[in-house]
């Protein structure tokens, strides 16, 4: 599939936020990061604001959430209008049953990996999934340093997924900048979430074009 780019309003302006949104044209999703203080140790934006967001742009959101009992939350973000919603693997009780009701509801249903969760152990929920997720950080906070330690488990991922013979997408979140997309998309990432390369731009559109182009030049190459 050609290279997605997700800007992250973490790196945005909130005083701004629908604004902040508006400016990045061409963006494929808008990536809001949704934690709870609890399985993350961060607490950001939730409902209120997913809801707000929906009704203000026209960049369909790909909410990931960081937060514990997503078996029970999950949905409600499809309900307060996520077209895609990314749990993680260490806090869902039932990820099958809870990727098909996301599913059910109209919305992709995706999983997120932290960096020391292998990808090999969920291999076998790919076919109830639409993208998978794998940090390349610790999830928590923006702006961190890309761990280069991943690029092994992305291969593996896309090893994985061409083995099932799926479409689904792999997408790398955390540290995703123009100094790193192109080692991404070389291991097998086509959706890629950045933050500050994109918000701290001094035209975030223009920072979304070049770095699609980066990834789908490294891809082919």
């Amino acid at each position: 599939m050609p290279a997605q780019i997700n800007p992250s309003i973490l790196a945005a302006d909130f005083s701004r936020l629908a604004d902040e949104a508006a400016a990045v044209t061409g963006a494929d999703w808008l990536h809001v990061d949704v934690m709870d203080n609890h399985f993350v140790p961060n607490l950001t934006l939730g409902l209120p604001v997913v809801e707000s967001l929906a009704r203000a742009v026209e960049t369909p959101l790909d909410c990931h959430l960081m937060i514990e009992d997503p078996d029970r939350w999950a949905p409600t973000y499809v309900e307060a209008g996520a077209g895609s919603v990314t749990f993680h693997a260490e806090a869902a009780a039932a990820p099958v049953r809870l990727a098909r009701e996301i599913r059910a509801q109209g919305a992709r249903a995706c999983l997120a990996l932290k960096p020391g969760t292998p990808v090999e152990s969920y291999a076998d929920l790919f076919p109830e999934l639409d993208m998978l997720l794998v940090m390349t950080v610790e999830p928590g906070f923006g702006g961190q340093e890309f761990l280069d330690i991943m690029l092994p488990k992305i291969r593996r991922a896309r090893q994985l997924i061409d083995r099932h013979g799926l479409r689904m997408g792999l997408q790398v979140d955390g540290g995703v900048s123009a100094s790193t997309i192109e080692r991404c998309a070389e291991a097998g990432a086509d959706v890629f979430v950045a933050g500050s390369a994109v918000y701290g731009a001094e035209d975030p559109a223009a920072a979304v074009a070049a770095l699609r182009a980066q990834a789908e030049r490294a891809a082919a190459g």
